[in-house]
């Protein structure tokens, strides 16, 4: 298991990335025209109940993909921490009881 302060987990975020082709405001675009659309990449996540998206530049890609799959990591190792505690309380309390 991976301790919480490991750098190895470092950047963290949390949501999904999402690759979309699209057309632009302008008139007359030749990439429009030919079909193949404008290229962008957007984050989304929430920001308290709020659902917010995030234009994400092709540089960063990399590296937001790298936090995001640290996020999926780090909710997994807090969900066994979760687990085990409740495990560890149980014991405790048991070991009270058979005293």
């Amino acid at each position: 298991m991976v301790p919480a302060s490991d750098p190895a987990l470092w950047p963290v975020a949390e949501g999904s990335l999402s690759f979309r082709k699209c057309p632009c405001i302008r008139k007359n675009c030749r990439v429009c025209a030919s079909g193949k659309g404008h290229r962008s990449y957007i984050l989304y996540g929430r920001r308290g109940k709020e659902r917010v998206s995030v234009y994400v530049p092709e540089d960063v890609v990399p590296s937001v993909e790298q936090a995001l799959e640290n996020g999926r990591e780090l909710q997994t190792l807090m969900n066994e921490a979760g687990v085990r505690y409740l495990r560890a309380q149980e014991e405790g309390r048991d070991q009270k009881m058979r005293k």
